[in-house]
């Protein structure tokens, strides 16, 4: 065991090695409380933390395989020893008293919860919650799970839950430079989670290795399936999706840089040409937000007088029945005919993960390479495969089938892994 290990430095295997090798969380305690103070005045992403509230709660850690492994919350999923306020003013200070079903489950696992990252308000709407990216403070680290990325990439947590109903979670990713993942819809509970739409919410997960994630996903109980042992053959399809001409330069660039390394690596790599039922699924997306999103923030409207007017304009001016049964049946299609692609065709997906580099300003970005994702329901992973001339990290999206969560893990593990290595955030400054 290495004693001067420095736990914001290393990823959640290396920081579980290290206390099943003696080494205290009480030290990964301090370091994190040190680190807090040093970085996140200016990242911003924890919006409640309290150092002696971690301290104790790293003297009672339950064995378990994440037991002393910091991961941040992200503030729309109850806690039951820290407020949970969605920032929103209706809900500040509001002390739930019980975990979400996720946050129970790390918990069980002996994870450090190190407390709550910010969000936009009922991790909702475009306008971010303050939080700045790690590596540009003029620029957004995305949304809606602003602090959960940020946290991650600052080095403050080794693993962050966020979010994802359009593309909260594989954007702020891309544009924090950090591996993100968004789990077959509902593979992760979400019990516990503030709801807007119940098609796409789906708990998302961060962490700076792909590794991480087989943690995770013997946490989590992730479907068992065949897992490749290398590249060689596998079949990936590339796809802009139904809006080629919103990536910029950036973003191609880090597309032509992941098909190149994949086809090093022995992958086959073919344009994936979607058939013409996936025109409008982006529109069928939105639909079905409207209208979920409806009733979802009804009560919040009706008891909020102030409240922001994206809200209010949701509830008041959601589709017709006709047309949310017409968005229902195009998403229907569409998951049939991925699973037949899957089936078929390809064992992968590689598609963009954002438009380009974060934007400067307090926006969260545009979702539009991540949503059709999301309504068919598949599994996700961002990985920071690009940095522009400028240092800013650009990622890309693997798309797996749904439920072969762990064998989409495996790949991008491989793909991680490959000689020509992808951006180390382990490694990143303030």
């Amino acid at each position: 065991m290495n004693r001067n290990f420095p736990p914001h430095a290393g990823t959640a295997h290396e920081m579980a090695a290290a206390v099943a090798a003696g080494y205290s969380p009480a030290r990964i305690a301090e370091d994190l409380i040190a680190n807090i103070g040093t970085v996140d005045g200016q990242v911003r992403a924890f919006a409640y933390f309290d150092a002696d509230e971690l301290r104790a709660r790293a003297e009672n850690l339950p064995d378990g395989p994440l037991r002393g492994v910091t991961i941040a919350v992200k503030d729309v999923l109850l806690t039951r020893d820290m407020p949970t306020a969605h920032n929103s003013p209706r809900y500040e200070g509001s002390m739930p008293g019980i975990d979400a079903a996720c946050v129970d489950t790390l918990r069980q696992a002996g994870a450090l919860i190190a407390g709550k990252v910010t969000t936009s308000e009922f991790a909702s709407t475009t306008v971010g919650p303050g939080t700045t990216n790690p590596h540009d403070a003029r620029r957004t680290p995305g949304g809606s799970s602003s602090g959960s990325a940020a946290a991650v990439a600052a080095g403050l947590t080794a693993l962050a839950i966020g979010t994802q109903t359009g593309g909260s979670t594989i954007r702020p990713a891309s544009f924090c430079g950090v591996f993100g993942m968004k789990p077959t819809w509902n593979a992760i509970s979400r019990e516990g989670s503030k709801m807007y739409s119940a098609t796409c919410d789906t708990i998302g997960l961060y962490a700076r290795s792909a590794m991480d994630f087989e943690l995770l996903a013997d946490v989590f109980d992730f479907d068992v399936c065949d897992l490749p042992e290398t590249l060689e053959g596998l079949r990936v399809g590339v796809t802009y999706g139904t809006t080629p001409e919103a990536a910029d330069d950036d973003t191609r660039a880090a597309m032509d840089g992941a098909i190149a390394n994949l086809q090093a690596a022995g992958a086959t790599v073919v344009d994936l040409a979607l058939p013409p039922d996936f025109d409008g699924i982006l529109d069928a997306h939105h639909i079905i937000l409207a209208r979920e999103g409806a009733s979802a923030f009804l009560n919040e409207v009706r008891s909020t007088p102030n409240i922001e007017e994206f809200f209010t304009r949701l509830v008041s001016q959601r589709p017709t029945a006709a047309a949310a049964r017409s968005a229902y049946k195009k998403s229907d299609r569409c998951r049939a005919l991925i699973d037949r692609m899957f089936e078929d065709d390809i064992d992968l997906i590689l598609t963009p993960s954002a438009t380009g580099v974060a934007p400067i300003g307090t926006g969260t970005g545009d979702p539009v390479f991540n949503a059709m994702w999301t309504l068919l329901q598949v599994p996700v992973i961002n990985i920071p495969f690009h940095k522009t001339i400028d240092n800013l990290p650009v990622g890309v999206s693997f798309i797996g089938r749904r439920y072969d969560d762990r064998k989409l893990i495996r790949i991008a593990r491989l793909i991680a892994e490959a000689p020509s290595e992808p951006l180390n955030t382990s490694s990143l400054t303030i």
